[in-house]
């Protein structure tokens, strides 16, 4: 007798639960290949040349513009501190 012919004779619930486990196991084994080639892809990125593409500025460089910025907003602030200072005197 054929593994197919055994299968069809038995009860329904046993024929379902040999598909779902069928399933499952297909399932783990797809998801194992998967994950196995995400990981291989993830080594072999080019970090390095994805960051030149992005073409990001430094931070040491923004960090300066904020600088700057202050500066020069600390410097107007002032005048107009001063400018109220005057002008209250008066």
């Amino acid at each position: 007798m054929s593994f197919l012919k055994k299968i069809q004779q038995q009860p329904e619930y046993v024929r379902k639960l040999i598909l779902w486990i069928t399933i499952i196991i297909v399932g783990l084994i797809l998801m194992i290949f998967w994950v196995l080639f995400f990981l291989r892809k993830i080594k072999e990125f080019p970090k390095e040349e994805f960051v030149e593409k992005l073409n990001l500025p430094s931070l040491e460089a923004e960090i300066d513009k904020i600088n700057k910025f202050s500066e020069i907003n600390i410097k107007r602030g002032l005048k107009e501190l001063e400018k109220q200072v005057i002008n209250n005197k008066q």
